[in-house]
Formats: structure tokens, C-alpha cells, sequence
């Protein structure tokens, strides 16, 4: 079975097939929503922010002339939105690397070996990974946190990474330097995920991190389907042995991102046709 290209999905959608449109969108929106949810932590801005990225690419299909790749323009259109937002819930806290270097070494417990091969446990040491690993991109300006989400994580080429910021080649690659070694020189001093000699790691924070209500054992935002410990110990250890430069990037890649179910994505897609179409 012959699989169409994004690309002749986009000339379809132009031309007013409205499958081609749903399909190009849905193709488009799980790189739309990881990039959203690493700039602004939350999953909820995260899909809202996408909600109204897909919408001015829907309003503005006909414009793609084709003059670059269709997901360098829809990652254009993606960063001005983020870029244009007010600050999110995340942001209004202003983090630093000071600041969160100095929490990641308070509240730290020990735990039992009984408790720790508990799946629900498993889900909770999960949420920690992601919520904090992301929370320290917060630590960034939002022009560094773009530049580093589009080079280091996401893996663009200077030149494709320069064109979707609006910025030349040099100016690029001078800010994404500068934000991979903040990221890169807390991680390896902080992070017990990028270096097991650091003291805090995910496992001794469980207990605060519930007592100070940063995560809700009830309602978690970033953990799924009970993860296998082994199988994520296995590719720690595997980063682990990477070049210390490369070792958060590869951290950030591991992780990927809870989508918004599906049903609430379509209804939304419904709806925004019809509105377009009135």
C-alpha cells in the first residue's frame, strides 16, 4: 500500500479536499504539540497553544507556496504563536538555574526497595522525570528555550533552525550554544539522570514533590501507561555513556510527550472546518 506524502496531502488540502486537510493536520499536530508542551511545561497551555497553531495553519494553507519544507513553515508559524503568548503558568514563576539548583538539593528521602517496584510508584517517579527535566528548560529565556527545543531536542539543522526563527545562521548557532551549555552544565551538576554522582535523583523526591503538591498521585500530567523500569534503566544507562555535551538532549529525546486524546483533537478539527466554512 503506496503511503502519500506529506507534501501531496498539502497540494490536496489546497485544492480543497477536506480528508487531505484532517489528514495533513493530523500529521502535523503531534510535532506541533511536543514542541508546545516542552516550551510551556504544562500539557494544558501546551494543547491550547497548539489548538490555535493548527488553526492558523489551516486558515493560512492556501498561502504555502512550497518555498521550504511544509513542516519548516508550519514550525515558523508555530514558534511566532508561542513566541507572541502571553506568559503561561509555568513562566509566571520565573525559574532559574540558581534557584532550582538549590531545590533539587533539599527534600531529598530515601526509598524502601518494597516501595519502589510498585507500578503505581513506577508512574510517579515518571511524572518527576518529565515534569522536572522540562521545568528546567523554563530556566531559559524564551529565545534560548526555542533555539535549544529546535536544535538540541528536536534535532533541525542550523540553517532549517535559523529559517524558522526569522534569525541568521550565525546568531543561531551563537544562542543555541549558549542555552545547550546552561542546560548541559546544570544537568551534569544537578541532574542525577545525566551524572549518578549528583545527589538528587527522581526516586528521593517522590515524597516531597507530593507534599509540596507538585504532583498529584491522582492526576498525573505527564505520566502514562506504567513505565518499565528496566526498560528506562537500560537507556539511562545507555545516555550515560554519551559525551556529557550530548547526554541532556539525548535525555529530553527519551522522554516523549503525552498526546491529547484523540476524540477531543477531532471534535475541535470538526468544529474549526465548520467555522472556516461559514
Amino acid at each position: 500500500m503506496n503511503t502519500i506524502s506529506l507534501e501531496s496531502l498539502v497540494e490536496r488540502a489546497q485544492g480543497g479536499c477536506e480528508s487531505s486537510v484532517h489528514q495533513v493536520l493530523t500529521q502535523v499536530k503531534p510535532d506541533i504539540y511536543s514542541l508546545s508542551v516542552r516550551y510551556l511545561w504544562h500539557p494544558h497551555d501546551a494543547e491550547e497553544a497548539t489548538q490555535e497553531i493548527l488553526l492558523k495553519v489551516l486558515v493560512h494553507l492556501k498561502s504555502f507556496r512550497g518555498e521550504s519544507r511544509f513542516k519548516t513553515w508550519v514550525y515558523r508559524i508555530a514558534c511566532n504563536q508561542l513566541l507572541a503568548l502571553k506568559k503561561q503558568r509555568m513562566e509566571r514563576q520565573n525559574l532559574n538555574f540558581d534557584d532550582m539548583a538549590e531545590d533539587l538539593s533539599k527534600g531529598l528521602d530515601e526509598v524502601g526497595a518494597d516501595e519502589y517496584t510498585l507500578p503505581e510508584y513506577q508512574q510517579l517517579l515518571e511524572e518527576i522525570r518529565v515534569g522536572c527535566t522540562l521545568a528546567m528548560l523554563q530556566c531559559l529565556d524564551r529565545d534560548a528555550r526555542l533555539s535549544y527545543i529546535v536544535g538540541e531536542i528536536m534535532e533541525l539543522d542550523h540553517k532549517e533552525a535559523s529559517e524558522i526563527l526569522g534569525i541568521s545562521t550565525s546568531a543561531y548557532r551563537k544562542r543555541l550554544s549558549r542555552a545547550r551549555d546552561a542546560v548541559t552544565r546544570f544537568m551534569l551538576n544537578h541532574c542525577g539522570l545525566a551524572n549518578a554522582a549528583n545527589r538528587c535523583s527522581c526516586s528521593k523526591r517522590v515524597t516531597t514533590a507530593i507534599a509540596l503538591k507538585r504532583v498529584d498521585p491522582n492526576k498525573l500530567l505527564f505520566a502514562d501507561a506504567v513505565e518499565s523500569s528496566s526498560d528506562f534503566s537500560q537507556a539511562l544507562g545507555t545516555i550515560r555513556e554519551l559525551k556529557e555535551i550530548r547526554r541532556a538532549a539525548a535525555l529530553y529525546r527519551l522522554q516523549s510527550p503525552r498526546l491529547p486524546h484523540e476524540g477531543s483533537f477531532s471534535s475541535w478539527l470538526k468544529s474549526a472546518l465548520d467555522r472556516i466554512a461559514c
